[in-house]
């Protein structure tokens, strides 16, 4: 018996990619800002790296084809920050500044949050009928297959049943 796949890597790297985009320019935007001192763009920079994560995880919760937004999401969101965080780390290691082992912890439950939020986009963007374009044609193909009942009384979705209207 086959098992069903758990992770669908393709959209964890779309997610990723997404994040990557916008979080590296706002993390390098950020850091500019805090030597400046200027506290203001800290903050709006600071902003659009929790949005990075965000779109991050919204992205591939709205790509993922295993029915598992909200886990595609955190994995997306907290995967692409530690990754992230590891190539920091070297770079303040290698020019001698310390890392604060508190920061990352803090800012991976950020990304945590963010991934979260991110699932719930795209979750709901899946349920209003939002699907990728390279999805629409599986799932127009599958709804064209299924076969429709005919009769007198057919369904409206709402749990009542109207009469068909003539055809003219």
């Amino acid at each position: 018996m086959r098992r069903r796949p758990r992770w669908d890597p393709p959209a964890i790297w779309a997610g990723a990619l997404v994040a990557l985009v916008i979080e590296v320019p706002a993390w390098i935007a950020t850091s500019w800002a805090l030597g400046a001192e200027n506290w203001t763009l800290t903050a709006v920079f600071s902003m659009l790296q929790f949005l990075a994560f965000v779109l991050g995880g919204a992205c591939a919760a709205w790509v993922q084809r295993l029915s598992l937004p909200l886990a595609h999401a955190l994995v997306t969101a907290v995967g692409t920050y530690l990754a992230l965080q590891v190539v920091i780390s070297i770079i303040r290691i290698a020019s001698g500044s310390g890392i604060n082992i508190m920061n990352i912890v803090f800012f991976t439950t950020l990304a945590l949050v963010a991934g979260a939020i991110g699932g719930a986009l795209g979750s709901a963007m899946r349920r209003r009928g939002l699907v990728p374009s390279n999805q629409r044609v599986m799932i127009e193909t599958t709804a064209s297959a299924t076969p429709h009942t005919t009769g007198n009384n057919t369904s409206n979705n709402t749990g009542s049943f109207t009469e068909p209207e003539d055809e003219r």
